[in-house]
């Protein structure tokens, strides 16, 4: 197979990988490949799109509406804003048959795209024709969201453990891994005018000082009432609370599990630091802390054991 446009080279998960997540998940169509240098895991199906994503031109969902809404409704008075997230700021990787790629295409400039392809997968001149906000959050949260996002969506047809979870996460058999290299590459961009680094810990814990930092960024020249508006538009519950989608009607969407929607909520679930404490006994957290500590020993994450 010729190499992708990046200079990546395709190679297979691995026949036991393979069937050690076949055990736990719903296969991907077209099995599951590690591209080369890096080993980063996708689905064979990115193929299709990853030379048009790669020469496209161009965080978290909670980022998406912060950054949308600092560049197109500070004064909250467009109507847009009621469309979902995902209409108003495509996210090129999670798509059907190019759907989301094709969106981002026709959005007009500017426009705010979202992604979690690692940066060594996008374009080299990224940097010099964007601007770019990288959300990092800590390990021992991601793990715990992980676990609600593989039982939430059906098409996983997850079946396993949390234990489970966290060894395919430090053995970095999950799609978009290895995380480690991911965040390390990100960290590596920080000093550059056009990448903006924010750990999502400093947006919970002081939503308007990383709203500054952002207006300074982006250059949207907003005022502190208009930066107060943002804050709250994006607030945890105001978010959940207006998505028909993926907020508290989530039970009318069947591409969610009703059950862990009843038990644990829909997309929009906590939004909160720390909730590994809840769900993470001593032997998890020091397995995992002791992975951090060997792979992203230079990243400043936020959290207290």
């Amino acid at each position: 197979m010729e190499p992708l446009a990046s200079g990546h080279e395709t190679v297979p998960l691995g026949e036991d990988d393979e069937a050690d997540m076949k055990k736990y998940f719903a296969p991907f169509p077209g099995g599951t490949i590690r591209l080369n240098p890096g080993s980063w895991v996708f689905p064979a199906a990115f193929l299709k799109y990853a030379d048009k994503i790669y020469n496209f031109q161009c965080g978290t969902t909670w980022m998406q509406e912060i950054v949308w809404t600092m560049r197109n409704n500070p004064d909250l008075l467009n109507p847009t804003a009621t469309l979902p997230i995902m209409t108003r700021v495509p996210f090129i990787d999670n798509s059907v048959e190019g759907i989301n790629h094709q969106l981002a295409v026709a959005t007009p400039d500017p426009r705010t795209i979202k992604t979690h392809i690692p940066l060594s997968l996008l374009h080299p001149t990224l940097l010099n024709t964007c601007k770019v906000v990288y959300v990092a959050r800590n390990p021992l949260d991601v793990v715990v969201s992980l676990l609600h996002h593989f039982r939430l969506i059906k098409t996983f047809n997850f079946r396993g453990s949390l234990d489970n979870i966290i060894d395919f996460f430090v053995s970095d058999k999950l799609r978009y891994l290895p995380f480690w290299r991911h965040v390390n590459e990100a960290w590596q961009k920080r000093h550059h005018p056009n990448f903006h680094f924010v750990f999502y810990e400093d947006l919970k814990a002081d939503i308007m000082a990383e709203l500054e930092k952002l207006n300074e960024f982006l250059s949207t020249n907003l005022s502190q009432e208009q930066l107060l508006n943002v804050a709250n538009y994006t607030e945890f519950n105001e978010m959940a609370g207006r998505d028909n989608l993926m907020g508290p009607k989530a039970e009318d969407n069947p591409r969610y599990s009703q059950e862990v929607v009843r038990q644990e909520g829909g997309f929009f679930r906590k939004g909160e630091v720390g909730n590994w404490k809840e769900k993470l006994n001593p032997k998890q957290v020091d397995k995992i802390d002791k992975w951090t500590k060997k792979n992203m020993r230079e990243i400043p994450f936020k959290y207290i054991l």
